[in-house]
């Protein structure tokens, strides 16, 4: 039995928006230096619009981190983060969707230059913010290890390797698609500086300044990509058929 277009995209839009939620939920990490930490569920964000395009994009990550932030009791976040996680999801399925038609060195300087970019944001944040002792949940479990600064500063120049390696060699048009997150990952970093400075932070008068939480959102938003980007190659390549199909 032939199944219809509107039952793919009905399925895509309930298992990604799942997806998004469970991700978000289900693995986080804490740093107690900072006092900030980062979740999956961006990666399941930029996922979602990559392969199935803005609007399955924009509802999993607009609804999915949306209930994350209810059923873990961060309520008072929970209508920003429907508003600033749909943003990012469409405007990164939409970008993705039209990549610009250029030559194939352009396309590798493009890429090379974002490959510098990602790479020296994530060792800076990364050894400024996540280094040191941090903590692991895994559902229910906590893990407490030892990050020391030249792991993300090795990490850091090893994806500058890995993109340009990408660019050069495999698919130059990469550099799009790690342009497209950048876009849409800003978004949602100034769209949580704005709600946390003009109405967490005031509501709850807690003495603090939000411009200390960039960071950690691009840091968040830089993991993200570096797992996204490879594994949306690996399901397009597999499922370029089927996913043709809903988008």
């Amino acid at each position: 039995m032939r199944v219809s277009k509107t039952s793919k995209v009905v399925s895509s839009i309930a298992v990604t928006t799942a997806l998004v939620c469970a991700a978000t939920m289900l693995f986080t990490v804490y740093v107690p230096a900072s006092r900030g930490f980062f979740n999956m569920g961006e990666t399941m964000v930029y996922l979602s619009a990559i392969l199935f395009g803005p609007f399955i994009g924009a509802f999993a990550g607009g609804v999915g981190s949306m209930l994350a932030d209810i059923l873990l009791g961060y309520y008072y976040y929970a209508p920003a983060t429907l508003l600033i996680k749909a943003s990012e999801g469409f405007i990164i399925g939409f970008l993705c969707s039209r990549s610009p038609k250029i030559g194939r060195t352009s396309w590798r300087i493009l890429t090379s230059l974002l490959g510098l970019l990602v790479g020296a944001l994530l060792a800076f944040i990364g050894s400024s913010y996540y280094s040191g002792n941090i903590e692991l949940t895994l559902g229910h479990a906590i893990f407490v290890h030892y990050i020391p600064q030249a792991f993300w500063l090795t990490l850091g120049a090893l994806i500058i390797l890995l993109i340009i390696s990408i660019g050069i060699i495999a698919q130059p048009e990469a550099g799009w698609t790690i342009l497209s997150i950048i876009a849409g990952g800003l978004v949602m970093v100034l769209g949580y500086y704005i709600y946390e400075a003009y109405f967490i932070y005031p509501l709850f008068g807690i003495e603090a300044i939000a411009i200390a939480e960039i960071p950690i959102n691009i840091g968040q938003m830089i993991i993200g990509l570096m797992i996204s980007v490879p594994v949306a190659r690996v399901i397009k390549r597999f499922f370029h058929n089927s996913l043709g199909e809903i988008c």
